[in-house]
């Protein structure tokens, strides 16, 4: 699937609804360059799972955890791991395999510890089509 976004309200608003249909143990992978709009889209992924609190990138804890939700979420920043054994220190598969939810963002720097099945967003700029224009391709529903 692929959805064009105009402006930040619509990625904001394609993050809600997919956060809405998310199900216990499902991986989305969330990848684009710096400044696409990747945490507009999961604030976004965040308030369709009902969680009220802000929800901000988690760029030097690795991960933030939300509870407040119909579904515990787990939001990934993995830009500046080091190395991949860093993912054990933090528990990753009681989050990618457990009732929650996981959003990780530059999943290709894990890519060797990803489930089977994962739901992959990419976010890209098209400046020749507009400043907020972003082309956002869903694929693994």
């Amino acid at each position: 699937m692929v959805v064009e976004s105009w402006k930040p309200e619509e990625t904001y608003e394609l993050g809600k609804r997919m956060g809405e249909k998310a199900r216990p143990s499902d991986v989305y992978c969330l990848n684009g360059d710096l400044g696409v709009g990747k945490t507009v889209f999961t604030q976004g992924f965040a308030k369709g799972l009902g969680i009220m609190e802000p929800v901000n990138s988690p760029t030097f804890t690795i991960v933030n955890q939300y509870e407040d939700g119909r579904l515990p979420f787990y939001h990934f920043d993995v830009y500046r791991i080091g190395d991949i054994s860093e993912m054990d220190e933090i528990g990753y598969e009681d989050c990618f395999y457990g009732e929650g939810v996981s959003l990780i963002e530059w999943s290709n720097r894990i890519r060797e510890l990803l489930p089977d099945h994962v739901i992959t967003i990419t976010i890209e700029k098209d400046l020749e089509k507009g400043f907020d224009y972003r082309k956002i391709t869903v694929e693994g529903i």
